[in-house]
This record gives C-alpha cells, sequence and structure tokens, in this order.
C-alpha cells in the first residue's frame, strides 16, 4: 500500500523551479508579503508547504499555463 505524505515540503530551489523564477525571486516575493510564509524546520533550514504553494496558485487571478491543448496552437 502507498502512503500519502501529509506534507511535502518544497525547497526554495524547487519553489523557483516551479515558477521559473530564480531564487531570489522568491525570497523577493516573499519579503513583498503576497507569497506563502515559509516554515522554518530548524536550524537554517526553511522550507514551503506544497498546499501552502498550491492555495497561493489557486488565488492567483492570472493563474499559471503549464500546458496549452494542440488547439490553441494553431
Amino acid at each position: 500500500m502507498n502512503a500519502v505524505p501529509m506534507n511535502t515540503y518544497l525547497a526554495v530551489e524547487q519553489v523557483a523551479v516551479r515558477f521559473s523564477v530564480s531564487k531570489d525571486t522568491i525570497w523577493r516575493w516573499r519579503r513583498e508579503g503576497d507569497f506563502p510564509k515559509p516554515v522554518k524546520l530548524g536550524g537554517r533550514t526553511t522550507r514551503w508547504r506544497l498546499s501552502d504553494i498550491e492555495d497561493w496558485e489557486a488565488q492567483c487571478p492570472c493563474g499559471f499555463i503549464t500546458s496549452l491543448p494542440l488547439s490553441a496552437a494553431i
């Protein structure tokens, strides 16, 4: 049986790749107050909950397009 983790945590590098931006951009978004707050897991380890990132994406008025239907490419 496959267990689904309750919380998946992403490093700043993973969040940056998800949005095709630099790590500095992620931290700037956070400083500006619009981006989800990261979680301190101890020491210098900071991560974002995937669920928080997905909730933030759902609230974005422009949305994020990850693929286009073939009919849109014509």
